[in-house]
């Protein structure tokens, strides 16, 4: 499933840091003294000293940072450059990103680690490791082959910004500037859309190009936005809904100039991207799907790789990871087939699965009120398994019209710290008929809680903690985590009925074949046909859902790649304390390691989880 997080922010860019230094959080390790007071008074001097100059290094790099990506502070709710949407696809910008992160890990490497405790020692890792990954996806010759897409129809600023601008998305509307703001960001928004037509001509030039199967979807996005009339349109969206602190005067003007904004600024933009795309850019887009394909893409997806699991893996390895847990898993699949009877083969009890009736949805407004239903049943079981559970809300709807035929089965927008935007779960209502119900338990552990909702507010909820880790993040950890939370269904009694449990092996079906199908069209060559056919072989999943989740794939390499790598690595840790600590063990201690700190890199996070249970052993 997709998470939208911080979508607008470069994809290496570094999110940190914080205010003021505070206190030790006893959730990031251990419980430790700090320098003995016994110690030289040279010595505490130091360390004192040591630990001031890390965090104001967080502090000045975040500020920074927000400076030059305003959306990213827009997010956190935070309005100082709330009339800015930012530039992300400038030479400028990209010269910026890459001195920042020069400049961060210079000022880093003259900070003495070993004199910090323990808890910074583990903000002062986490920070170099994310910050040395921003800066390989600046060098040249990997900038040279990213800049050059900057769009594509699962990753692209012609589906988030009308979110975002449409009332309903992270940007609020409570004030009269709050709809300024918004007039000012469109500005921006056709900035980006202009320049971005004259990145795909710089990679036409030098012959890196996306797939021709990308760029129609993306002509099929933009046509589906422009048919709409303008008063139809999520960009008018807020005009529908004025709060009560706008006069009747402002209204009214209001209305006029977000007609005009759309009318004669941002669908004559869609259109001239929409125009390009169609009559320049599609004749020259590749055939190929597979990043292989692409000049230079091996390098990319072996740096994509390492990048998004934050393990030096290779997508050989991969592979075969996926295929052993394909196999394992269809183990576990034939035995929910012998449970509830069914005389086919696994194949025909897949398409049982996907074809029977008492399987869908009989309208959206259902499907709605089965989701209601879940979140309910969950929240329940939740104290059993968390000591900490988020103040922001969660808010459960259906993808828009205008947007969910390309979107996944579902996602997760981020709520603001402060919990005046909620956190949303959102699931596709898009052909019901090719949608089953066995998987909406397992889903809405995903998306919702205590997945995607739990890991992310929680962090950025935690005052303790530096900015880049209340709000930054990586996909291994992210993704893992959620896939993770779907196994504690479990442990929730949630699968003791069985299509559920065939719900939850679909889905977790879903993330071992990304491992083989992620792998297998960017680095063996596999069509999109013969993609979407290894999935609906290996699953239950319908053709629809099976197609979305390949093009995503394509348009994404390596992104899917980062769940089951993650997942994994939590389980075995978990497995690791569960042996190591016998009755010491604690469930709702073992997930506040994992989650109070935020994403953590796997290799650190493996050592914190170590950290900790040597300590218990020990107490």
């Amino acid at each position: 499933m997709k998470l939208r997080l911080l979508l607008l922010a470069s994809s290496t860019a570094t999110l940190v840091a914080c205010a003021t230094a505070p206190q030790a959080d006893p959730l990031l390790t251990p419980p430790v003294t700090e320098t003995p007071a016994a110690a030289p008074a040279a010595l505490r001097a130091t360390a004192e000293s040591e630990k001031a100059k890390l965090w104001a290094l967080f502090k000045q790099s975040d500020e920074d940072n927000l400076r030059r990506n305003p959306i990213n502070a827009l997010f956190r709710g935070d309005q100082r450059y709330a009339d800015r949407l930012g530039d992300f696809i400038s030479d400028e910008y990209y010269a910026a990103e890459k001195a920042a992160a020069e400049q961060d890990l210079a000022a880093l490497a003259a900070i003495d680690r070993s004199v910090l405790n323990p808890t910074d020692q583990l903000a002062y890792d986490t920070f170099k490791f994310t910050t040395e990954d921003t800066l390989r996806g600046y060098q040249p010759d990997l900038l040279a082959l990213t800049r050059v897409r900057p769009m594509n129809h699962f990753f692209g600023i012609h589906t988030f910004y009308p979110t975002l601008a449409s009332g309903q998305g992270g940007a609020p509307f409570t004030t009269l500037a709050d709809y300024e703001n918004n007039l000012k960001r469109h500005k921006d928004f056709v900035t980006f859309l202009d320049r971005a037509i004259g990145r795909w001509r710089e990679g036409m030039a030098s012959g890196v190009v996306d797939t021709k199967l990308t760029v129609r979807n993306m002509i099929e996005q933009l046509d589906t936005q422009l048919k709409q009339k303008p008063e139809d349109s999520p960009y008018y969206g807020p005009i529908k809904k004025f709060p009560d602190g706008i006069s009747a005067s402002d209204r009214t003007r209001l209305a006029a100039e977000y007609r005009t904004a759309i009318t004669g600024e941002l669908y004559p933009a869609l259109k001239r991207v929409r125009d390009f795309l169609r009559t320049e850019y599609l004749p020259a887009a590749r055939e190929g799907v597979g990043q292989m394909y692409m000049k230079g893409g091996d390098k990319l997806y072996r740096y994509q790789v390492q990048s998004t699991t934050t393990l030096p893996m290779t997508p050989e390895e991969i592979h075969e990871l996926g295929l052993k847990e394909v196999a394992r898993i269809t183990t576990e699949m034939e035995k929910v087939r012998q449970e509830v009877g069914f005389k086919g083969t696994l194949q025909q009890f897949f398409n049982h699965l996907r074809t029977d009736p008492k399987f869908k949805a009989k309208s959206r407004e259902a499907l709605t009120q089965r989701y209601y239903d879940v979140g309910k049943a969950v929240d329940a079981k939740l104290p059993q398994y968390f000591s900490t559970v988020p103040k922001t809300k969660l808010e459960i709807r259906p993808y828009e019209p205008f947007r969910e035929k390309f979107e996944a089965g579902g996602s997760y927008s981020q709520g603001t710290p402060d919990g005046s935007r909620p956190g949303i779960f959102y699931f596709n209502a898009y052909d019901l008929p090719s949608r089953t119900t066995p998987g909406i338990t397992t889903l809405y552990l995903h998306e919702g809680a205590p997945g995607h909702h739990f890991q992310i507010s929680l962090a950025q909820e935690n005052e303790a903690l530096p900015s880049f880790m209340r709000f930054g993040g990586n996909t291994a950890f992210v993704e893992g985590w959620a896939l993770y939370a779907e196994t504690l269904g479990y442990d929730m009694g949630f699968y003791q009925d069985p299509y559920q449990r065939m719900g939850t092996l679909d889905d977790e079906m879903l993330r071992a074949m990304r491992l083989v199908v992620d792998t297998g069209i960017h680095s063996k060559g596999w069509g999109r046909d013969q993609a979407i056919q290894y999935m609906l072989d290996h699953s239950s999943m319908g053709k629809t859902d099976a197609t979305a989740e390949v093009e995503r794939y394509i348009a994404i390499p390596s992104q899917a790649t980062a769940y089951k790598v993650g997942a994994l690595t939590i389980q075995r840790l978990r497995q690791k304390a569960e042996a190591e600590l016998g009755p010491k063990f604690d469930i709702r201690d073992f997930h506040a390691q994992v989650l109070m700190t935020g994403a953590l890199p796997l290799t650190i996070l493996e050592q914190k989880i170590d950290r900790w249970i040597a300590e218990r052993k020990a107490s």
